[in-house]
């Protein structure tokens, strides 16, 4: 977690019209500094606010122009991962404890109160249920007490709180319930079949919150057949999960699209699934993100594609002794090495002639050290301080085919390929390049 801090923002707050506010402690106080505010809308994150946390206590002073709706709260960087998202009505205040063990406590607003105690009850009751199946329970009368239970906290939160906008969440996060017994098979069927059932799909809050595109996540991912054996058959099975998801959302704006889409994108990344990565971009999101005018997505996914550990790494050439010569023709080795540098890079000055040091005769390993340069002369002088490294070079620098291509945005990046030469590993320093190798 890096704490935000003043000096990196770029946004100033300058509301002076206030009429609420939204406020609260951090703890431990040292590790938080600044607090931003975005409401979450269906495009996006947009900023409301922003303010100092002082000795872990803070207040955004919402401006006047802020809608009802949920608001994210980032703290930290990276801003997807450090964030408290809270409702915020216009008429009731909001106030919160968080700690960093802990977590998120409310202190003033009901309607935050009712949105956590629904969510935490109801996940109780789900809980109950799979647990019920998992442990072959074969108690009828306590499978009906924990349906009657189900029912029971869904009905009372969705009769009691009709009228704010966490009665938004709470009915569209209505699920199956059986009216008898089934066994396992049966309700994850049922369950499967209606998942859709209650999404409120056209609702601005709920698209701008991650309600929807977590539930979307939950059924492309979770909702599976019990009998899948291989990776194959489970890419196969999340594929056809994704179809009925992009079908389910096909009328909804294009930039919701493109976040659910991408979601589900980044998901099969973490887990390592390049087809389901591969039919997500190519059949879905790419179609998308191009109708949202977000060619700058497009560009991202295909170079992280082309990049993917796995993938074969795109072509590399150079001359050396009057002949051309080629990464994808070179000789068999163990292992590559392709490090991108530049001979004006103060860091790489310092790690290049320690990895040549460390790398020179190591067995099995071919290196490939592609210069991103304004001109040769630096290049050359450099570079032949180097002489274990098989030397290319791309002028134009950050511009250059090279660096689009693998998408080089700092110097310099290592990239390590199997004997195959498929990518491996992207180390983040030279100490990391020859753990790596050594291990």
């Amino acid at each position: 977690m890096k704490v935000i801090t003043s000096f990196c923002l770029l946004l100033t707050s300058l509301n002076i019209l206030a009429q609420g506010s939204i406020s609260g402690n951090f703890s431990p106080p040292k590790d938080f500094k600044w607090l931003i505010a975005y409401e979450l809308t269906p495009n996006g994150e947009r900023y409301s606010t922003d303010t100092a946390i002082k000795e872990g206590s803070f207040t955004l002073e919402m401006p006047a122009t802020a809608q009802a709706g949920m608001y994210r709260l980032v703290y930290a960087v990276p801003q997807d991962e450090f964030y408290i998202d809270v409702i915020y009505n216009k008429k009731e205040d909001v106030k919160f404890n968080f700690n960093l063990q802990n977590g998120l406590t409310i202190t003033n607003s009901e309607e935050n109160k009712w949105y956590h105690e629904y969510f935490s009850k109801i996940t109780a009751a789900q809980d109950r249920l799979l647990e019920y199946y998992e442990t072959g329970n074969d108690s009828k009368k306590e499978y009906g007490a924990i349906l009657k239970e189900l029912k029971t906290i869904q009905t009372n939160f969705e009769e009691e709180h009709a009228s704010s906008i966490a009665h938004k969440f709470i009915k569209a996060n209505r699920s199956y319930i059986p009216t008898e017994f089934e066994n396992l098979e049966t309700f994850l069927k049922n369950k499967k079949q209606h998942h859709f059932d209650n999404l409120n799909i056209n609702d601005p809050i709920l698209q701008g919150s991650n309600f929807l595109t977590d539930k979307f996540a939950s059924y492309v991912f979770s909702a599976l057949p019990a009998d899948i054996k291989t990776k194959e058959q489970l890419e196969i099975e999340i594929n056809k999960n994704i179809r009925t998801t992009a079908d389910f959302i096909k009328t909804t704006p294009n930039g919701f699209q493109v976040k659910a889409l991408h979601q589900l994108w980044k998901i099969a990344e973490v887990n390592e699934m390049g087809s389901v990565q591969d039919f997500i971009f190519k059949n879905h999101l790419k179609k998308s993100a191009l109708a949202n005018d977000n060619q700058k997505l497009v560009d991202e996914i295909e170079i992280a594609s082309r990049l993917r550990i796995g993938a074969v790494s795109p072509d590399i050439t150079w001359e050396a002794n009057g002949k051309k010569h080629s990464l994808l023709t070179m000789e068999k080795a163990e292992n590559y090495l392709l490090v991108f540098w530049s001979s004006t890079c103060s860091h790489c000055l310092k790690e290049l002639p320690q990895l040549h040091k460390e790398l020179k005769d190591y067995e099995g390993l071919k290196i490939i050290a592609v210069g991103l340069e304004d001109d040769n002369i630096n290049w050359k002088k450099v570079s032949a301080t180097l002489p274990a490294f098989n030397h290319a070079i791309a002028l134009g620098r950050w511009e250059s085919d090279y660096a689009q291509t693998f998408g080089i945005q700092s110097t310099p990046t290592y990239f390590i390929l199997d004997s195959e030469k498929r990518f491996l590993a992207k180390p983040e320093s030279d100490k990391e390049v020859v753990e790596f190798l050594e291990n």
